[in-house]
């Protein structure tokens, strides 16, 4: 893989060089053939860059968009960097945390340049948390689209095989019905059943009458679009959008970024 040329960052620093001030942050989004996915991620970048002034902050993705995290981090590397921090733009620690991450990472500190990278946790719940700015971006989406009340929720996530991320997608939604005082279900728009639509129309045939889907996802794309049609045939009253950019997802970066304690360290000697 070649090394990235650092020239377009989401922000350019003004602070101290490259071997002092505050560690570069590093993105890293899942990718989409969509390109509107792309562009969400680019402008949470841009969001995490405003609220961190004079801190690099670049976007990378594991497929489809490039530069990857390893061209990234190996850039870094060489411009002199000794230090970094990764937050995988994720909602669960399925397999792109806990395999294609590490692999992305381990490449990237094999090059000759020493650099150590902290890998933070994902956004979503870390130990069974579920982190209250998570929860407050999609109240916000919510009430972008359905300012009144509604009855019930279906939180839509992207779905995964990993029997421990459906849990977390779990906790998240409990929580965010706990939120609402309403009964709130789990779907997935692939690799995991209920879809949208199903999970809709049982609680409208348990007597919700004013269904409303939450969309657990971070950009735009397909499986959103899929999620849309499908729940909005069923009966829901309204789909959010994703959290793309919400001020309030910018925090949880930013707590990820700050907390030292989380995630695990991947360091090269020099």
């Amino acid at each position: 893989m070649r090394t990235a040329r650092l020239t377009s960052p989401a922000t350019t620093p003004t602070g101290p060089g490259a071997a002092g001030g505050a560690a570069p942050v590093v993105l890293v989004a899942h990718g989409s053939r969509d390109p509107r996915a792309a562009d969400a991620t680019r402008a949470l970048a841009r969001a995490v860059s405003a609220a961190r002034p004079g801190t690099q902050v670049w976007a990378s993705w594991l497929d489809h968009t490039e530069p990857g995290p390893t061209e990234v981090l190996r850039g870094l590397a060489v411009a002199g960097h000794r230090r970094a921090v990764l937050v995988p733009l994720l909602l669960t620690a399925a397999y792109h945390h806990r395999v294609d991450i590490p692999a992305a990472v381990s490449a990237a500190v094999r090059a000759e340049s020493p650099l150590t990278v902290r890998v933070t946790d994902v956004l979503g719940p870390a130990d069974g948390t579920v982190d209250p700015g998570l929860l407050a971006g999609l109240r916000r989406r919510l009430a972008e689209v359905r300012p009144g009340r509604f009855d019930a929720l279906v939180l839509a996530a992207a779905g995964t095989r990993d029997a421990r991320a459906r849990r977390s997608v779990g906790q998240a939604a409990d929580a965010l019905g706990a939120e609402f005082g309403v009964p709130c279900r789990v779907a997935y728009a692939s690799a995991a059943p209920p879809a949208a639509g199903v999970a809709v129309s049982r609680l409208r045939a348990a007597g919700a009458r004013r269904v409303a889907v939450s969309a657990y996802f971070l950009a735009p794309g397909l499986f959103h679009d899929a999620v849309t049609e499908a729940a909005r045939a069923a009966g829901a009253v309204a789909v959010s959008a994703p959290l793309t950019d919400a001020p309030e997802l910018v925090e949880v970066v930013l707590r990820r970024v700050d907390d030292e304690s989380s995630g695990h360290v991947v360091a090269a000697a020099g």
